[in-house]
């Protein structure tokens, strides 16, 4: 029986996944928990392909390593650069939350599919359907494509307004709306900064 090494790259990067996730909820530094932000979404996109989902892995890599990050950096200046200290409560608070999700995810395991099944839902049910009809259709001969940007258009049209309405209120919070304008007069040349509204 020929064995399947791609599930040890799976493991790979559910460990590192998982050692960076520790090391961003104990890092103090808000640059450095940015950064890690950034390498878990480029992981998570890795493993994605690796499940040969990637179109999930594009949109990952895009919005989660890629916006993602330079938003929360560019919300990190009006912050400053290290954490504050909390309560030993709120952590097992935080624990106690995270405990209960992760066991009723772990609950409902049992009742996935096996992975790659044929007869699976995703398989056999509306994926099927749009295999087969999406040539008819459209003349799209790239699946993912035709179903991102027509028969989900809306909600891809959805979710690019929520990235840039996030980028816009971004630049809006550090003051993108001000500019600098020179002032002429008896020879004052001061800057004079001016609300943009």
């Amino acid at each position: 029986m020929e064995q399947d090494l791609t599930q040890y790259l799976d493991y790979v990067l559910i460990a590192m996944m998982f050692a960076v996730g520790i090391a961003v909820v104990r890092m103090r530094n808000l640059f450095a928990a940015v950064m890690l932000t950034g390498v878990y979404s480029l992981l998570s996109a890795a493993w994605f392909v690796s499940l040969d989902a990637v179109d999930v892995a594009f949109t990952e890599a895009a919005v989660g390593a890629g916006i993602g990050t330079v938003l929360m950096l560019a919300a990190m200046l009006l912050t400053a650069r290290e954490a504050k200290e909390t309560s030993p409560g709120r952590h097992w608070a935080a624990l106690g939350v995270v405990v209960v999700a992760g066991g009723a995810l772990l609950f409902a395991v049992p009742d996935m599919p096996v992975y790659g099944d044929a007869h699976s839902p995703a398989n056999s049910g509306v994926g099927l359907d749009y295999l087969n009809e999406t040539p008819n259709d459209i003349a799209v001969p790239n699946v993912v494509t035709a179903v991102l940007a027509s028969y989900r258009g809306y909600d891809t049209m959805g979710e690019t307004t929520v990235v840039f309405a996030a980028a816009v209120a971004v630049m809006l919070m550090l003051g993108m709306g001000r500019r600098r304008r020179r002032t002429g007069g008896n020879g004052a040349g001061k800057a004079k900064v001016e609300d943009q509204t």
